[in-house]
């Protein structure tokens, strides 16, 4: 398993942001919030990933900064949670959403349920989209 978060995992167009907050779903697990959208990247990725911390929450850009980058590692070493149970490419912006500072552990924790969550929803969805074409 690769464990990095290579340029073209990083999330950066204008319009795949767009999309993300026009037609994106979204899974909560607080104090992180993570949006998708799937099907809007190229053929041959599989994820794009970005990460936002409010200005609302952190005045200085170094604490935003510092949140920023623990929301970036605890991907980097969770991803695989995502990567293993995607079948179609999706886009994701992963929000830390609150004024407490939490430890990074806190947050890596908090990563690892939200992404688990996010498979579990998705994996319903599929099944069940699949159980409908079937009954056609």
């Amino acid at each position: 398993m690769s464990f990095n978060y290579p340029k073209n995992e990083k999330l950066k167009s204008k319009i795949s942001i767009g999309l993300l907050f026009s037609e994106g779903k979204s899974v909560s697990k607080y104090p992180l919030r993570l949006v998708y959208h799937s099907g809007s990247l190229v053929e041959n990725e599989k994820i794009k990933m970005g990460v936002s911390v409010s200005k609302k929450y952190f005045k200085k850009a170094v604490d935003r900064n510092r949140f920023k980058r623990i929301l970036r590692e605890t991907y980097r070493l969770n991803k695989h949670i995502l990567l293993d149970n995607l079948d179609k490419p999706y886009a994701f912006m992963f929000f830390y959403q609150t004024k407490e500072r939490l430890s990074y552990e806190e947050i890596n924790t908090k990563t690892i349920q939200l992404f688990e969550k996010f498979v579990a929803q998705n994996s319903k969805k599929e099944s069940s989209e699949k159980g409908e074409q079937s009954s056609k």
